[in-house]
């Protein structure tokens, strides 16, 4: 059974938007959920994150126009993703990390930003 089950990916022009959803199939004790992303020939990378208690980070090149989000009676998370732009094309993996620091990965869902 796929621990993340990951929804919302697809073509979009730049400017656009898309907003990615991750379901948690099973019951974790969460302590973060989080989205990475894989540009084809790179590695993969921190996007966003939320936290427990709702802290959030942000990297530097979505601050702004990426929000991260999170519905706790769902165990899902949200990622709204605005003005995107062809740098934003990646392979878009959600991420949950659990109160015993074990690491859970969706299958991740491809965001190709394109005209």
């Amino acid at each position: 059974q796929v621990p993340l089950v990951e929804s919302g990916g697809g073509l979009v022009q730049p400017g656009g938007s898309l907003r990615l959803s991750c379901a948690a199939s099973a019951s974790y004790d969460i302590a973060s959920m989080g989205w990475y992303r894989q540009a084809p020939g790179k590695e993969r990378v921190l996007v966003a994150r939320i936290h427990n208690r709702g802290s959030t980070y942000y990297a530097d090149s979505v601050k702004g126009r990426f929000t991260i989000s999170r519905d706790n009676a769902k165990n899902t998370v949200f990622l709204q993703m605005n003005r995107l732009n062809s740098e934003d094309t990646a392979v878009y993996y959600c991420n949950l990390v659990d109160e015993s620091a074990q690491m859970y990965w969706g299958q991740g869902t491809q965001v190709t930003v394109s005209s």
